[in-house]
């Protein structure tokens, strides 16, 4: 991949997966992105897009409206002409990773990743050891 995109926003709208000619399966969301503070705040809408068997999984039933998402992947600009005939540019990313930040819109798990068609449950949160005080010295028999 010759440049990498990443970046955490907000999904526009629920999941669409369709299906080129050729029969490959292409899932796409929009994901809103903000830039900048205060008045000179912008959103910025980038149209995703996820390929092959990745698209065809469950993913596109997690992916709904308000979820917030990690997206990374190639990025391009594309210019189109608008029905009043100005020129616009749209942002697109051809998606290599699509990770669910925060809650679920529909209760369940507080995390979820998918990742080259894996869908990653949270590692567990690990209890604290007695040696995690780190005021104390750390007496191990490590050789190094």
């Amino acid at each position: 991949m010759s440049n990498v995109f990443s970046f955490t926003g907000t999904i526009g709208r629920d999941a669409e997966v369709r299906y080129a000619p050729s029969g490959m399966a292409i899932l796409n969301i929009t994901v809103a992105n903000n830039i900048g503070f205060g008045e000179k705040q912008q959103t910025l809408w980038i149209r995703v897009a996820l390929f092959g068997k990745r698209a065809e999984g469950s993913l596109k039933d997690y992916l709904k409206k308000g979820q917030q998402v990690f997206v990374s992947g190639e990025l391009s600009q594309n210019e189109y002409r608008a029905n009043d005939g100005t020129t616009k540019t749209s942002l697109e990313l051809n998606a290599n990773i699509i990770d669910l930040v925060g809650k679920r819109n529909e209760g369940g798990a507080s995390q979820q990743s998918y990742q080259d068609s894996n869908l990653r449950e949270p590692a567990p949160a690990r209890a604290a050891a007695p040696h995690d005080n780190f005021d104390e010295p750390y007496d191990d028999d490590i050789p190094f």
